[in-house]
């Protein structure tokens, strides 16, 4: 399988290469050259797979020809070690719960396939890879999590400081070894562009072996859609209209959905659920895509003004607003709906929602009572990650799991960085070295 840029169809990459690069060297993101449409039996098989095997059958086409059915095998077997249940909230709506993972947020399921991806190709390598993250939350801490400890591999992650929660932030800063944790005085938009001028940057790419982890890197993106397909075939009726709602925020989970659908996954439509940082719902309304500064909010691995796969997204439906229209609706939603929406999770349903995943079910609301169907929205963070807000809306404090308590007495180590690109170049290098 070759992948190509969104900038430059003729420029195509294999699969081991366009994820040592993260980024192509255009600044395009790679898509595959082909997706392959499953069969039927798939489908009827779907129910009885587990989380590792489906990721098998989904990942093989796209990785032929760079990792072996064995090797594959192996790297799904140890990444997804963990449950995604879904769970029944009515009788058409459902919550997919994406945060057993290792740390607490849909982002392990990327970021543990792209480590073992990434090890896995380095395995004859002798220069190390440095890997570069921006993050807005979870995916800093996911990524941490997964590289943590891989020999050949440095991770720097940058988030902008004092806007991620305390239990994010020391997810990320508190592990030490390979993992570098770069705080930006700034906010996510400064971060992912300085990762990006540092892919552009090409001396420190040959310097570094630079990589990308975050959903730019095509590595995280696929993994993203094994989820959709694992929560479909636990559905007891297919027959009805499945809605996914998605919380959005650089969008590559979404993109990771139109991926699934595209391989023959029956999916209705696609709901992008975001909060005021909303130049995707703005776009789908009024034709014109605008990025904009961010707003800090309390769902704030959302607060993307410029969102990367953006791009992804418009090469999929071939550059078409009419398309792009038939499989995604865009909602948004503010500071106060989201409580709201928490406290009403919780009052009618016993259910505990973290912000995102509450934002992700007022678009799930707002389309099935217009629509009907049957709703998945996706709970992509624990609602302890935000304990806070949660108590706020509920009265409830949401216990941390085991794996977590006593994160709070570890000494936090980070490098402080200003948002100019001179200054993260040299907090980089003091970092690396």
């Amino acid at each position: 399988m070759n992948y190509y840029s969104t900038r430059n169809h003729s420029l195509k990459y294999p699969f081991g290469r366009a994820v040592r690069q993260g980024l192509a060297p255009d600044g395009g993101l790679f898509m595959p050259e082909v997706i392959p449409l499953l069969p039927a039996d798939f489908y009827r098989q779907l129910p009885e797979l587990s989380l590792p095997q489906i990721a098998e059958i989904i990942l093989r086409p796209y990785t032929n020809g760079d990792i072996p059915d064995d090797a594959l095998r192996e790297i799904c077997r140890t990444a997804f070690t963990f449950p995604a249940p879904l769970v029944r909230l009515s009788d058409n709506l459902y919550a997919l719960e994406l945060y057993h993972g290792p740390t607490m947020a849909f982002k392990d399921f990327g970021a543990r396939l792209l480590a073992r991806t990434l090890n896995y190709l380095n395995r004859h390598r002798q220069q190390r890879n440095v890997v570069l993250v921006a993050t807005s939350g979870d995916t800093g801490s996911a990524v941490a999590s997964g590289f943590y400890g891989l020999e050949h591999i440095e991770v720097g992650i940058l988030y902008p400081y004092g806007k991620i929660s305390d239990l994010q932030e020391r997810q990320m800063s508190t592990l030490g070894g390979n993992i570098h944790a770069l705080a930006i005085d700034g906010n996510f938009d400064d971060c992912q562009r300085l990762v990006k001028k540092a892919f552009s940057d090409r001396q420190l790419t040959a310097t570094y072996g630079l990589t990308s982890a975050n959903s730019i890197n095509i590595a995280r993106l696929l993994p993203q859609m094994i989820y959709y397909f694992y929560a479909w075939g636990q559905l007891n009726d297919h027959h009805t209209q499945v809605v996914f709602s998605v919380p959005s925020g650089n969008y590559g989970n979404l993109t990771a959905g139109i991926l699934a659908q595209k391989m023959g996954l029956p999916v209705h439509r696609f709901l992008a659920a975001a909060n005021v940082n909303n130049t995707v719902p703005a776009y789908l309304q009024s034709g014109y895509f605008e990025p904009r500064p961010t707003i800090a909010t309390l769902s704030n691995a959302m607060d993307v003004g410029n969102p990367s796969n953006f791009e992804r997204l418009h090469s999929l439906f071939d550059n078409n607003l009419h398309s792009f229209r038939q499989h995604i609706a865009g909602y948004s939603f503010d500071d106060e709906q989201t409580l709201a929406a928490i406290s009403r999770l919780y009052r009618e349903y016993g259910y505990l929602a973290d912000p995102h995943g509450a934002v992700g079910y007022l678009a799930l609301e707002a389309w099935l009572e217009e629509n009907g169907g049957t709703g998945i929205f996706l709970e992509t963070a624990h609602p302890a990650k935000f304990a806070d807000t949660v108590k706020k809306a509920t009265g409830r404090l949401p216990e941390l799991p085991a794996a977590w308590q006593g994160l709070e007495k570890k000494d936090k180590h980070f490098n402080r960085c200003g948002s100019d690109y001179q200054d993260f170049l040299d907090c980089l290098t003091t970092a690396l070295s």
